[in-house]
This record gives structure tokens, sequence and C-alpha cells, in this order.
């Protein structure tokens, strides 16, 4: 049975990891990508793909964007200079998307939500979605065509 292909992704990107739980339980009315501030064992860590950004969301305070909760392993090669797993990291992006962003997540009660972290000409990027929840019933609609899809590709 032959791999299943995914999108070409651009040259000089590497995805490290993608959030799927986020794109069930949210619809994704917008995407941003951003920047992050990370030290140096964190960056090492990445590389080696150990984050996990299932309770991660990200905030807007005093102008700024924060990633709050995504759990980036400590890196086993590190001694006492290791960083803190689950700290608060800061998210680079022009003031003016910041503000874009926070009106809409003010106004009509949208989420930040990280969906892909990823190297991007060596630099780690992270793709933010303005995401909206979904209730019980958009979650079993997806599922019930997940499933029709399987039956016509003929995969079980």
């Amino acid at each position: 049975m032959a791999k299943k292909k995914g999108p070409k992704l651009p040259e000089g990107v590497q995805v490290i990891t993608k959030n799927r739980k986020a794109r069930f339980d949210y619809t994704v009315v917008d995407e941003v990508e951003a920047g992050v501030v990370l030290r140096g064992t964190e960056v090492k860590s990445l590389r080696d793909g150990k984050i996990q950004l299932v309770d991660a969301y990200a905030m807007i305070e005093n102008g700024e964007a924060y990633l709050h909760h995504a759990h980036i392993a400590e890196y086993s090669n590190a001694s006492v200079f290791n960083h803190d797993p689950v700290r608060t990291r800061k998210l680079l992006m022009h003031r003016r998307e910041i503000e874009r962003l926070n009106a809409k997540v003010r106004e009509k009660g949208l989420t930040l939500i990280p969906l892909d972290v990823y190297f991007k000409n060596g630099r780690v990027k992270i793709n933010l979605g303005l995401c909206r929840g979904k209730a019980t019933y958009d979650k079993r609609a997806a599922i019930r065509d997940r499933d029709e899809k399987r039956d016509l590709r003929g995969d079980e």
C-alpha cells in the first residue's frame, strides 16, 4: 500500500507538530503566522519534535501576544541551564496584526489557538488560528463526513 502524500510544503519549511484536535474542536475563521521567542534548549528540544499543543492557547496582554500552556519538553543533554517546560512564551507579530486580532477576540468571542509549529528558514514559527468553538452536533457531523470519505476511498 502506498504512503499517503500530504500537501507540498514550501521550500525551507519543516513541520514540527500539528494540533489536530484544534481543527476538530474549533472552526477556524482566520489564520496568522507568528514567530516565537525561545531559549536555546527549547529550540534543541523542538528539533527533536518534543512539543505538545493540547491545551495551548494565545492571549493578547498589554499590546503583546503570548503563548500559554504549550509544553516543550526539557532538553535531555542540558544540565542546570534547562528551561521551564510550560512557561509563557512571547509571540512576534506586527503591531497592527496584534491590534486586529485583539479586536476580533474581544468583539466576537473568538479564541487564538495554535494550529501548527514549524521551522521556516531555520526559525521557529507558529500558525495561530482565530477559532470559534464547535457544538457537539458539529463534531458528530465532522466524524460522519470523515467516515463517509473513508468508505468511499475503500480504506478500513
